[in-house]
């Protein structure tokens, strides 16, 4: 399961953990308070925001090559474009300090970090491994020329597969990335499954957009999402060669957030393994009836 989902709400498990780990060492916090000691609520806040930030900034240094031509999407948030470690350091000194200057506020704050971060650390690990266990869902999809197609069939290779819809703003905004993708790694196998639309709207859309994309596919019922456990969109998935799921990402992607999910592919030009997708499959949508091409 991916993302935990009520009603029509869906929220990311990683990011329910971050929110989750936030709300237990404040209510930690606030228990050890009670017992002597100054409410480290406000100040708990303030340490996530500026743990937060820093983890933003590392991840923009590190992966500057693709933000110096754009600088604006360094407050784009939305690719979820954060390094972990750099921000729980932070957050753990940023502490000490204020332990250090406020003596009535270092046993409430010190408690309520060390139980938020050892929560957050023991959940995201589990998560993860959870994850990595998952294996590539066997099951059928239509694809451009409506024949139908087991997903199966694309094991042998890197895989990436992203769930999307023309509805879906982020979908829409994140596109043309994994289209550059596609055309700068053919190492790797692109799945691009529409939810639940047609043929028809699905080509008049790439068409209106001017995108190129091979290996588009279609689930009507939206089985692949229910199957992954994920009910947002967009969802990508990031497969090895024999079917395992290595990482996911939930939200837009950006070049920068792309580039480091691909990072956990091995894809050195002397593995065996490659990408074959099935040759009745690797089609581009044909031109609405409408259409000149």
């Amino acid at each position: 399961m991916l993302t935990f989902t009520l009603g029509t709400f869906a929220i990311a498990l990683n990011h329910l953990l971050l929110i989750s780990a936030l709300a237990l060492a404040t209510f930690v916090g606030w228990r050890v308070a009670k017992r002597g000691g100054d409410n480290p609520e406000s100040a708990l806040f303030s340490l996530f925001l500026l743990g937060m930030l820093a983890a933003r900034i590392a991840f923009v240094a590190l992966y500057w090559s693709h933000y110096r031509n754009d600088p604006w999407q360094i407050i784009d948030l939305r690719d979820g474009g954060f390094l972990a470690w750099p921000g729980v350091i932070v957050l753990l000194l940023a502490a000490l300090y204020r332990g250090w200057r406020r003596p009535a506020l270092r046993r409430p704050l010190g408690f309520g970090v060390v139980s938020g971060v050892a929560f957050w650390l023991l959940a995201t690990l589990s998560l993860n491994i959870y994850e990595q266990g998952t294996r590539l869902p066997d099951i059928s999809l239509r694809n451009a020329a409506g024949e139908t197609i087991k997903l199966s069939e694309y094991q042998g290779g890197p895989l990436v597969i992203n769930l999307w819809a023309t509805w879906c703003p982020p979908c829409r905004r994140e596109m043309p990335v994994l289209e550059n993708a596609q055309q700068q790694r053919p190492d790797l196998t692109f799945l691009f499954v529409n939810q639940a639309e047609s043929m028809q709207s699905v080509a008049t859309f790439l068409e209106t957009q001017g995108l190129s994309l091979n290996n588009v596919l279609f689930d009507r019922r939206g089985r692949l999402g229910q199957a992954v456990g994920s009910m947002a969109l967009p969802t990508t998935l990031f497969y090895s060669p024999d079917g395992r799921l290595l990482t996911s990402h939930l939200g837009e992607l950006s070049n920068a957030s792309l580039a480091r999910a691909l990072e956990t592919f091995d894809t050195s030009p002397s593995s065996p393994n490659q990408a074959v997708a099935p040759a009745n499959s690797a089609r581009k949508l044909p031109c609405p009836a409408s259409a000149t091409c």
